[in-house]
């Protein structure tokens, strides 16, 4: 058993994460950040989960950016070759459920 207190978890340097589990291939981490990643294509689906903050997500549909603001609660699914940039807006901390050895 194991319990993570989400809005709580704090890192050394942005994007840092807290792992929570390994499930059949996946990763289940918390991230905390309050810097924008980078722009990346996951090489299978991603649940990217807000826990505290509010995060605006980048992403491309037939090469056109667009943005959707996020904020507690919400949830956002990248498809496999979705690009896509989380931007926060301050600190945040995200729940990520992806492949294991993922960018």
């Amino acid at each position: 058993m194991k319990v993570v207190r989400g809005r709580e978890v704090t890192t050394g340097r942005p994007w840092g994460a807290v792992p929570i589990a390994e499930l059949s291939g996946l990763s289940v981490k918390i991230h905390w950040t309050d810097q924008a990643y980078r722009w990346h294509i996951n090489d299978g689906g991603e649940v990217f989960v807000v826990l505290d903050g509010t995060v605006d997500m980048h992403h491309r549909v037939d090469g056109q950016e667009q943005v959707i603001e996020l904020g507690v609660g919400d949830v956002f699914f990248a498809e496999a070759g979705c690009e896509h940039l989380a931007v926060p807006r301050g600190e945040a901390r995200i729940l990520v459920v992806e492949r294991v050895g993922s960018p």
